[in-house]
Formats: structure tokens, C-alpha cells, sequence
């Protein structure tokens, strides 16, 4: 599959169909669909505009920013569908049924919500084009207005993650009627909540009361790139220059837990353009989740998963070394962790008693020197312990990053101990 070839949306789903209807299945048995989507959506770094977590196909390592960004959109969009779809789907053909559907309201979302990607229905012969091939060219047109990776991760955050708002707003669309008055309010809906987004980042470049050269930078360049109105642009540009309170925006403080979740992540990345998350910023943060009915653990979660995302793609986002140094964020990510793991040190024990592999494997350490294939099964089977805490159940460990020393230090002091009954 190459996503620059034509006729690469046919063979993407072809690929992938299987592992479409298990979605439908967890969107089923989850209480909160939102929650899996950003399980979903969030590893592939596609929140923040960072193209980095493909799934596994075999010429992956062969597509650019732009493919890879196409492919997470379509998977998103589609995934988006699926996990509110509330009938079970039974066997492929079923489910290429449902996929076919779900391009159909992919092409009309973008035609009606966005008219400057408008795609004819028909061949210059005359032929009325397929579902596939509609929305293939849809895609095509939408990735064509992202931006690629010039060695800047912020000027790339900025622009290509309102791809986001796409997938949320046709996560509405999907569920009405479209007629004139229903496109015009989506219409309306996109440019606020992209003029919401400009003012979070404002208000959290200005947390420290110290707006820096690169933040204005930075700013002047989403500004251009957001297709704001004349007029919201310039609303925006006078906010970003004078700052904003929490108070004065009109956040979605009864909507979407996942639209609020990205707001709360957009400001936490913002404030990181900054370098260091000081005292100000930090208060910042806690009033921006307070308003969005946050916990302060919700907070904490959010930056275990953007702390999470780094570390596990270090190497792929390597223009954020000369902003966070690796051991930094490495430092901060196995402090809140090491938190959040303290607090399940009960279900930590009682999962790991029940795994008969892993005590077997614990026991056998702690007479013998474990060779490197029992290591890493053991590294393995500690992480599937880990996603039994409630907080990884939405939120993605970076498994690369956890390495057996790594889990040493996350997990609870002496806890093993305790597990083996000692």
C-alpha cells in the first residue's frame, strides 16, 4: 500500500478490516466511547499534529509525514464511527458494509463543512465515482493543507493538529441530517472552536506573565495557517498580543470529555514551548482542569500521556531534544507514574498472584540470574499488570520507554515482595 498511489483508501481498508470490527465490539463495551477513541487516537501522536505511531504495515517504514498523516486521519475518522456504532457487527462483509457507509458520510461531512475541499461527484466522462474513490480524494485535499516537518515541532503541533477538530466535529456530524442549517452550524462550530484553541494557547503563553520570542513566533505562524475569518483573526492576534483569562474564554465546559481532554493537552503542550512547567504555569493548568470539571489527577494523567508520547518517540520527534532534555522528562514521567502505581499497590499485587507465568518467573529471579529472553517476558508481563490500573486503561504506556530498570522504579517499593507472600 502506498498512500500517494491512487486506489491506497481501498487497499488501507482491505488491510485493516478485521482489526475494524473488533472496534465496533470495544465501542460496545466501553461506558464512555470518547475514552476509547483518545485510546485510540492519542498514542498515534495525531492530537498534536505528529504523524509518529502508524499501525503495523509492512511498507510503513517507506511513507512520509503526509502518508502517514493521511492514513492516521482516515483510521480516526473511521474509528470515530465505529466506536459509537451501536450494532454488532458479525463478520467482514458486514463490516465492509459499514465502512462504506462510514466514507459516505466522511465525503459529505468534508463537502458540506468544508467547502474549499469540495470534490466533484462525477469523472470529467460522466461517471458518478465510488464511495472509495470520493472519499479517497477527500483525504487527499485535506492532507495537502497540513504542513511537513521542517525540523520544528512546534510550528507542525500548531498547524496539523486541528486535524483533531475534524475527527471530533464529524464525531457530531455523523449522528444528524445534513441540510443547509445543519452545515452551517458545523461551519460556525469549526471556526469557534478553532478560535477557543488560539485563546487557550494565548492564555497559557501568557500563565507566566512573560510572553517569549518564540511563543510569538510560533503564534503568528498558526495564525496564519488556522483559515480563521479576517475578522476572528484579528480577535485572536489582538488576544494573543494583550493575553486572556481563563474567565474570558468560552470554553466546552458541558461538552465532549474528549474535546476537553485536547483543549487541556493543547495548553499543557503550549506551556512546554516554554521549556520548563514553572510554579504559574502549573496553577494555570490546575484552574484550566478545574473548569473543564477536571481532577487534578486528571491533569496528572494528561501529562503522563504527553510525557508518555515523548519518551516513547524520542528519536522520531528530535527536534524537542533542544526543549526537554530525555532525562528531564524521564525524571517527571517516573515520578507521576511512580504515583499513580503507589495508589494500586493493592490491584498491582492481586494481578500479579494471579498470573501464574509471572510468579513463576519472579520466583525463578530470585535464585537465579534470569537470562535475556526470561527478562524481557518478564518486562512484558509486569507492563500487562500495569494496564490493569485504571488510569492505563485510557492511557497508552510508552512500551519502548518501560524497560525492566524503568519498571524497577515505577512500580511500588518491596510490592514484589509482597506479592510472593514474603
Amino acid at each position: 500500500m502506498d498512500p500517494g498511489s491512487k486506489g491506497w483508501l481501498k487497499e488501507y481498508l482491505e488491510f485493516r478490516l478485521k482489526l475494524l470490527q473488533e472496534l465496533t465490539a470495544e465501542g460496545r463495551k466501553s461506558s464512555h466511547p470518547d475514552h476509547s477513541l483518545y485510546r485510540v487516537i492519542q498514542p498515534t501522536g495525531i492530537m498534536y499534529g505528529q504523524p509518529v505511531n502508524v499501525f503495523d504495515h509492512p511498507n510503513s517504514s517507506e511513507w512520509n509525514e503526509k502518508d502517514r498523516m493521511k492514513i492516521l486521519l482516515a483510521e480516526s475518522l473511521i474509528s470515530s464511527s465505529l466506536l459509537f456504532h451501536d450494532k454488532p457487527v458479525k463478520n467482514t462483509d458486514e463490516m465492509s458494509v459499514v465502512a462504506l457507509k462510514t466514507l459516505e458520510s466522511i465525503t459529505n461531512f468534508y463537502n458540506h463543512v468544508f467547502p474549499e475541499l469540495s470534490t466533484s461527484t462525477k469523472t470529467i466522462f460522466g461517471r458518478k465515482k465510488t464511495s472509495l474513490e470520493l472519499a479517497e480524494k477527500i483525504l487527499d485535499k485535506r492532507i495537502e493543507h497540513t504542513t511537513e516537518n521542517k525540523g520544528n515541532f512546534w510550528t507542525q503541533f500548531f498547524h496539523n493538529s486541528l486535524l483533531f477538530l475534524d475527527i471530533f466535529i464529524f464525531g457530531q456530524w455523523i449522528h444528524t441530517n445534513a441540510d443547509k442549517i445543519v452545515s452551517d452550524f458545523f461551519k460556525y462550530e469549526r471556526e469557534e472552536l478553532r478560535t477557543s484553541l488560539v485563546k487557550i494557547m494565548a492564555a497559557a503563553a501568557h500563565a507566566n506573565h512573560i510572553l517569549e520570542f518564540e511563543e510569538r513566533r510560533l503564534m503568528e505562524y498558526f495564525l496564519q495557517s488556522a483559515q480563521l475569518s479576517p475578522a476572528k483573526r484579528k480577535e485572536c492576534q489582538t488576544i494573543f498580543e494583550e493575553g486572556i483569562s481563563i474567565e474570558e474564554i468560552n470554553l466546552p465546559t458541558n461538552n465532549s470529555w474528549l474535546l476537553k481532554k485536547y483543549f487541556l493537552e493543547i495548553a499543557v503542550l503550549t506551556i512546554w514551548a516554554d521549556k520548563k512547567v514553572e510554579d504559574l504555569e502549573l496553577s494555570f493548568l490546575k484552574r484550566l482542569a478545574e473548569t473543564f470539571s477536571f481532577s487534578e489527577d486528571d491533569l496528572d494523567n494528561s501529562m503522563v500521556a504527553i510525557e508518555g508520547f515523548v519518551l516513547e518517540h524520542w528519536e522520531e520527534l528530535s527536534a524537542l531534544q533542544d526543549k526537554k532534555k530525555f532525562e528531564e522528562v524521564s525524571d517527571q514521567y517516573i515520578k507521576r507514574v511512580s504515583k499513580i502505581t503507589d495508589k494500586n499497590r493493592s490491584r498491582l499485587i492481586k494481578e500479579i498472584q494471579e498470573s501464574e507465568d509471572l510468579m513463576a518467573l519472579l520466583i525463578r529471579a530470585r535464585s537465579a540470574e534470569l537470562n535475556d529472553e526470561e527478562k524481557q517476558k518478564l518486562r512484558v508481563l509486569l507492563i500487562d499488570v500495569m494496564k490493569a490500573i485504571p488510569t492505563f486503561v485510557i492511557i497508552s504506556l510508552p512500551q519502548r520507554f518501560l524497560t525492566l530498570p524503568i519498571l524497577m522504579q515505577i512500580l511500588p517499593k518491596n510490592f514484589i515482595t509482597e506479592s510472593l507472600g514474603d
